[in-house]
Order: C-alpha cells, then structure tokens, then sequence
C-alpha cells in the first residue's frame, strides 16, 4: 500500500479523522486505504449500483478515504451520524419558505475556471440557496455532484456537504475541487516538481532555436474533379486575415470544393501501441508557432507527415500506454464516426507527439498531490487532436463532443500543464477554504445513496442530467481511461438509443433518484433542482418524478448563468433562463394525519394548511408584486391530486367542490389564497405597489383555453361576439400539434352560464356594469335598463351552479373516451387531451389501470410525455400493474 501514498504531502502535526488520532495525514490515509483495500475483495460490495468499472490498484489509487472513494464510500454512515449527533435541529415546527429571488452568476470566476467540465453551476450562486436554506454544521447532499461546486458552496458557508456522481471523473475532479491545500502550499510543490517535467517534456518540442508552441495538423483531402490530394490549410488560410475560409479551390483544376463534401486522402500507419497496420486519414504538419530561445515568436511552414509514429516509436514501447478500444458510444458511433477518422482506440485522440508527452507527464507525477493529476485532466483534453485552430488564439476543442476537426493545433503540453497548474493555484486562492469542511464524496449511482441514513440530509441541491443534454460518460472516457476507473453506465440518467434509453427509461431512472432524495431528507425540508432543458418532455419528466415519490413543488425561479442554455419554454412560467425548481419534503404530521383519516375529506384540508406554509408569500421582480402560480386553485388542487396519487388515493372532492371550500376556509387576495397569519405580509406588500400582480395564461389547449375564459369572463362579462374576438387571438401558434381547436360555442355552453333577460340580472354582471358604466350605478338588479345592458352576456357560475355543469360536461368527455377505447388502428390522429384526461382519471378510480395503458399506447409519445396530467396516471398505471405481476 506504501505505494498509493508515496509523495503524498503530509501536513504538519497529528489529525483526528473518525475517533481515531493519527501522527499526520498520511498515515490517515494509509490506515483506510488498507480498510478500503479490504472492502472492495468483497463481491456484495461490488455488486451495489453504479459501482465503477475498475481495478482495486485503479481505485485505491484515485481514493482519499474516508473523505472521498472512487466507489460507493463505506464511511457514509458514520459519518453523517456523527455530524447529527449532539447538533440541534430546528425541528419540524420550523417552515422555511422557498427562496424566491432570481440568482444571476457570473462563470468568469478563477474556481469556476479551473477545470473544462462540461457543465456546472457556478459556486456563487449555490451559496444563495445553501445560506437560505440551512444553518452553519447542517448537511447539503448533492447527488449528481460533477465538480462538486455544491460542495465548495458548503465549505464556503460552513456547511457540511455529502457528494454523490456515477463518473469517478467527476467525483475525483469534486473532492479536489474541495480540497482543503492552500494556494501557497500548492504553489511551492509545482516550483518543485515542474523543472522535473519540463526537462521530461521539452525536448520533444525542440525545433531549431526554439521551441513548438502549437503545430497545425491539416487533413489532406481529394478533388473529386480531378482527384488530385491537397493540404486543406495551404488552400484556405489567409497568411493576412489569418482566418480559414470554408469553401476552397483545387490548385490543381481550380474547382470549387466545399468544405461540407469533401473527400479526405487515407494513409496507412504502423501503430507501436497496437502492433498493427491502421487506417486512418492523412494528415500533414503544416505551420508551427516557434517560442525562440532568444525571445519572441516566429511563425514556420513545415511540411511533415502528422500521422507517422516513427520518431517516437522506441519511447513509446517503452511505456505502459493505456490500450482500450473505444466502445459503441452514441458520440463515437452516432453523433461522430470516429472510426472513419481513424480513431478507434483511445491513444487515437492523440498526435504521436503528444500521445508520449501526456504518457511521460502521467508517470511522472504518479505519487504527487492529487491536484497535479487534476491539472493534468484538463492538459489531456487540450493536448488531443480535437483542439481547434482558432484564428484569434486561445485554440481549444469544441464544447460537450468528441469531434475531430479538419486543422488541429498540436499544443506543447509541458507549457499546456503549466497554465493549468497556475489556474489551480488562482483557484485556490480565491477559494480560500483552508478551514473549511471537507465534503464527503462518494462514486456511485442516486439510484442507490448506499450508507445515507433515513431523513439525515437537512438540504440538497443537485443539477441532474437532462434527457440528451449531454452524454456524460462518453464525454468522460478520455478523462477516465487515464484514470484507469470509468463510469459504469447503466444507472446513467440519459437519453440514449446506443445505451437503449428513451424518455421512458430517463424518467424511471430519475424517478429512482428522486426516490431516494426524499428517502434521505429530513420532513420539513428542502431540496432545488435546477433544470436546463427546452424539452417540455423534459420537464414532465422532472415534476412528475418528484411528485410521484412524494415531494410537493412550491416554487419556480430562474437562475441566469450570465451564458444562456435554455433558449425557450413552454409552460405558464415561461422564461430563457434556467429553472430552479423549489420542492420540499411534507412534514410528519401531514403524512400521519393522512394515514388516520385514510385519504378522508380532512386530510384535504391538513395537506393545504401545511402546503400554503411552505409557499411564497410575496415575489418580487423588477419592482413589481409578481403573481405566485402556485398560490391559484388551480395549481393548488394539482399539486393535490399529486399528493393523493402517490398515496394511491383519488381526492374525494372535485375540482368545483374544492374551489367552493378552499374560498369558504382561506383568505383570498388578486386570485391567490394565504393563511390567514401570512396576509400581513402581502397586504403590507401590496401597498408598496401602484399595480395588483396579474395572473399570465398560455393557451396551448382546451384546459388551458377553458381557465382564459374562466378569468376573462370573471374580469368582464361579455357577450359571444365581444368575446369571439379576444379568443380568436388566444387560439395562436403555441396550440399543440394532436389537439383539435375547440368551437367558442361549445366551450360556453359546457362550462359557463348566460343571462337571458330575465328574472335579477347575476350578481357578477351587476358588479361589473355598475363599477364600469356611470348610467348603470344605484340600479336595482331587476332594472328593466340594467337587464337590457345585461342580457347575453356570459359569465362564470358560482360553484354551487358549477358542479351540475361539470359533471354534465364530464359525462360527454367520457363518452367520447369510451369511442377511444374501441377506435381501431395503433395510433389516434387527433383526439382532446381534456377527454382523455377525464377517462384516465375515472379508469384509475376503477382500477382499470389496462385501459390506461391502452389507450396512452394509441397517442403519439410525445403527447403523452408533453402533459404532465396524463403522465402522471399513465405512470401510476403501470406502477401498478407491474407490481401485479
């Protein structure tokens, strides 16, 4: 084991590290790594999910026990035990509301900086949310980790943090990212160690009086006029502009060629790795950036074979180059035909030049600080054939793929190293955390937060994958093959079809992370899912995985990392920014009651008491009162309907029936209800402000179309033809593509009433003609020129009058489902999400949970994964009838 430490730094003076006293820190390491040695002999260890593809000698090399493991770590338990023991809690009598405030951070931040990651949030931002959420010793989980800037978030604050990622990559890049070295430490062992590598590294680089700064690799292509092969950039680099043009001319029969149908030359080359002949396509060294002994910089043209290995094939062999196939990945195999560039194996990704000088930078910082190997990740990324000629400077590969450009700028990796050890040393000085926490990190699947105890986490934050967003694991496999340990991808919450994943297995695998969330916080708590995906599948998926393991959604912010990635979205809080999801955990007594009065009236009741606690009681944006969402009906009674479902209970009042009571039991203001302690607050807030905060609609469908005249009608009861107008104008381009457009006539009639002149002219038309016409005010309802004003106009009924209107309406929907039902042929062309919404809801009632299913499989999938409503039935369908089985 004496080998897994050596040149490990040891700090000055005796740690403590779980009860235990040992002289210095790495004896500490040294005493678990031998326990951790022990561990991973045993085959129900390595059998937990997500558990990496790796050797003991791989894992145990990249591991820092009990602080972090490059699999599931065994210490987890203790540790959060020991972290709640003897800590008071704030107990469950204390609601925090959501943190309400739009975040925008910056990424131009020296610790964001530190490493090419393909996605983080940046730790400035987090820190907002972990500082409303938390106290200073409470616990923050982040279960899909990447770099851990929850985790520098925590240290930052004085939290304590537990970090989980599937990629030992990532987890590995984490626990440095939250490495407690200090700047100037560090910074003395790379005054150390770099004269070693630079005299390992430079000669490889020599050229004449100088050395290589970057060498462009142009592919040779063909005419296919003429078929005469020529070097791309000799035709398209303009020595004045310095750009690359497109489009070029063959210099032998002057056609045009265009750079999207080329035909590039092939060539044969013995490869020392592999000991065989490969194909791959021909390049040329062709200009070079000279760093002069003497000084400055002079520009070469050069004219070298860029694929031969025979000037470094006696040093190559004589090292233990990392030999592994690269396996069918959706960006090698669809995305990028990485074979057809000649690139097959993972040294492939590197000039022969290169591929030695990253071979001899790995051996020799074997054994130093962790951090030097963290340098060396990102150095591995810029040092590949994927590095790009960029005109203006700073050559670097393409974002979140493995693509292969025509002209590759060849970097000298000593002076790539270099740059990338002074990041770290800015890191850490701007990190400043010396002191700070040192997070707990763990390689393995959300799916299974092995050794997390039951309601222990006081928060989490976590930025899950998204649909197709980005494939993490294959983006990963450079990283981890020099790791040696790599992501096992089963567990991968993806979209996929190489790995055989949909939307379907993305929302169960998410589900299942989302399940053990809520398994690990503590009731009463809070956990923020920051969303960045145009996919309204997407987002389905998202809010229906956390309603159906139990968490409650309470509010919706937008975070704006200064570099936007969501570029759309459809719902009713449509933004540009990220999302940031606000959900919590329900307290115990909730649950309790419910169990008591086994799903009854009064656990409605208790479930909206706690559930307005934990809303927001007033945003504002801009300076402006913004209107809560989740404080309307509508949203209120979804939210439980969720909550019933996942208890497997239908609520026992109908939307009508709820709205009638929840008026008659809480206080409402501008459309929202509040607990009667929390108006206060908002009406204090709302004297502040010259406007009352106005509700947005969307009209995509008949649900939707159906509450735009619910409130337009209760704002100005109206006649068809004054109606017709303003409803035409809703029914726009954001109408779903399955859904048949409604007739006026018919909305009316099915959901709302009309005066027709006789008898009292309705309450509602009274008040809004006499508040907005001067001739109607002090008239009596019976006013034979009020009734004449009022006659034809449509309004809202009240409740009572409602439920009649409901069921009748009802009844015709399921009529109508029951004809889905028989309709033959394997998909329905057009059909009206509010009739299947009703049949699935009185199938489910019935435990008829088959023709749920039958019917959602005769709907495109989009349109079942797009609606949130349906999903969650067609979910809890199969739920069940799979645990029939």
């Amino acid at each position: 084991m004496s080998d897994l430490i050596k040149g490990h730094k040891a700090d000055s003076g005796p740690v403590e590290c779980l009860g235990q006293k040992f002289p210095n820190d790495e004896k500490r390491r040294e005493f678990f790594l031998n326990l951790l040695a022990t561990r991973l002999k045993d085959p129900a260890f390595r059998a937990q999910e997500g558990f990496p593809v790796g050797s003991d000698a791989a894992i145990l090399a990249l591991s820092d026990p009990p602080y972090y493991t490059a699999c599931p770590n065994p210490w987890l338990t203790e540790i959060i035990d020991s972290w709640n023991s003897g800590r008071e809690s704030r107990g469950a009598a204390t609601v925090e509301k959501p943190f309400v405030g739009d975040v925008s951070e910056g990424k131009n931040d020296p610790v964001y900086n530190a490493h090419s990651y393909h996605t983080k949030v940046p730790h400035k931002a987090i820190i907002r949310y972990i500082e409303h959420y938390t106290k200073p010793g409470e616990i923050v989980l982040d279960g899909f980790c990447g770099t851990g800037m929850t985790g520098v978030a925590a240290q930052a604050t004085g939290r304590q943090s537990v970090m989980f990622d599937l990629s030992p990559l990532a987890t590995f890049l984490a626990s440095n990212f939250c490495t407690n070295t200090s700047a100037i430490s560090f910074a003395e062992e790379v005054e150390s160690v770099m004269p070693r590598v630079g005299s390992t590294l430079e000669p490889l680089y020599r050229l004449g009086d100088g050395y290589r700064d970057f060498t462009i690799y142009s592919a040779v292509v063909e005419c296919q006029n003429c078929q005469h092969q020529f070097d791309q950039w000799s035709s398209s680099f303009d020595p004045d502009s310095r750009d690359v043009a497109a489009d070029m001319r063959c210099p032998s029969c002057g056609s045009l060629v265009i750079s999207k149908t080329l035909t590039h030359a092939r060539a044969s080359v013995f490869d020392p790795v592999l000991s065989v002949q490969i194909q791959v396509k021909k390049r040329i060294q062709k200009f070079g950036r000279i760093r002069m002994d003497r000084g400055g910089a002079e520009d070469v043209w050069l004219s070298e074979d860029g694929n031969s290995y025979d000037q470094f094939w006696d040093e190559l062999r004589g090292y233990s180059v990392p030999v592994i196939p690269i396996p069918k990945m959706y960006e090698s195999h669809f995305k990028r035909n990485l074979a057809s560039e000649g690139v097959t194996h993972f040294h492939h990704f590197y000039t022969p030049r290169n591929l030695l000088a990253c071979v001899k930078l790995w051996n020799e910082i074997q054994g130093e600080h962790p951090l030097f190997k963290f340098a060396f990740l990102n150095t591995s990324w810029h040092a590949t054939i994927m590095r790009r000629y960029n005109a203006g400077g700073g050559h670097r590969p393409k974002t979140n793929t493995l693509y292969i450009p025509a002209l590759s700028s060849e970097g000298r990796v000593s002076k790539i190293y270099e740059k990338k050890l002074d990041d770290i040393v800015r890191f850490l000085d701007a990190k400043r955390a010396v002191s700070a926490p040192r997070p707990i990190v763990s390689t393995g699947s959300a799916t299974q937060l092995a050794g997390v105890p039951d309601s222990s986490i006081d928060y989490i934050f976590i930025d899950p994958p998204f649909g197709s967003n980005i494939m993490y694991s294959d983006l990963n496999f450079l990283w981890e093959c020099w790791l040696g340990v790599r992501t096992a991808v089963e567990k991968e919450a993806i979209e996929n079809h190489i790995q055989e994943k949909g939307v379907d297995e993305y929302r169960s695998l998410i589900r299942s992370c989302f399940a053990e969330f809520y398994r690990v916080l503590k009731p009463g708590k809070w956990m923020t899912v920051e969303f960045s995906n145009t996919s309204a599948s997407i987002w389905n998926s998202i809010q229906s995985g956390l309603s159906e393991v139990g968490f409650v959604i309470a509010n919706v912010s937008t975070l704006d990392k200064k570099q936007r990635s969501i570029n759309s979205y459809t719902s009713t809080t449509a933004v540009k920014q990220d999302l940031v999801i606000s959900a919590y955990k329900p307290v115990v007594g909730v649950e309790q009651k419910f169990s008591q009065s086994n799903g009854g009236v009064e656990s409605v009741w208790e479930f909206i008491r706690s559930h307005l606690e934990f809303l927001p009681v007033v945003k504002i944006r801009g300076g402006e009162m913004d209107f809560i969402p989740e404080r309307e009906p509508r949203i209120i009674y979804d939210r439980l309907v969720s909550w019933f479902l996942r208890h497997g209970r239908l609520i026992p009042l109908s939307s009508q029936e709820f709205q009638l009571e929840l008026r008659n039991r809480f206080p409402e203001r501008d459309g929202m209800y509040f607990l009667e302690d929390q108006l206060v607050e908002y009406d204090r807030s709302r004297a502040t402000v010259e406007r009352s905060p106005q509700m947005e609609l969307f009209v995509s469908d008949e649900r939707s179309a159906i509450d735009w005249l619910s409130d337009f009608l209760k704002k100005r009861p109206s006649t068809y033809q004054d109606i017709q107008t303003e409803f035409l104008v809703q029914l726009g381009a954001g109408w779903k593509k399955h859904e048949p457009k409604p007739e006026l006539g018919g909305l009316l009639e099915n959901g709302f009433l009309k005066y027709d002149g006789t008898g009292e002219v309705p309450s509602q038309i009274h008040t809004y003609l006499s508040s907005n016409f001067r001739e109607f005010r002090g008239l009596d309802k019976s006013d034979p020129v009020l009734r004449a004003k009022a006659q034809d106009r449509w309004y809202v009924p009240d409740p009572s009058k409602a439920q009649d209107l409901e069921k009748k309406r009802e009844k015709a929907l399921l009529k109508e489902f029951d004809g889905y039902v028989a309709a033959t042929g394997r998909k329905l062309k057009e059909f009206r999400l509010e009739v299947l919404r009703a049949g699935f809801k009185t199938a489910w009632a019935g435990r008829d949970y088959q023709t749920i299913i039958k019917v959602a499989q005769k709907i495109p999938e989009e349109a079942l994964q797009e609606d949130e409503k349906l999903l969650l039935w067609y979910d809890q369908a199969l739920t069940r009838v799979d645990a029939a089985c």
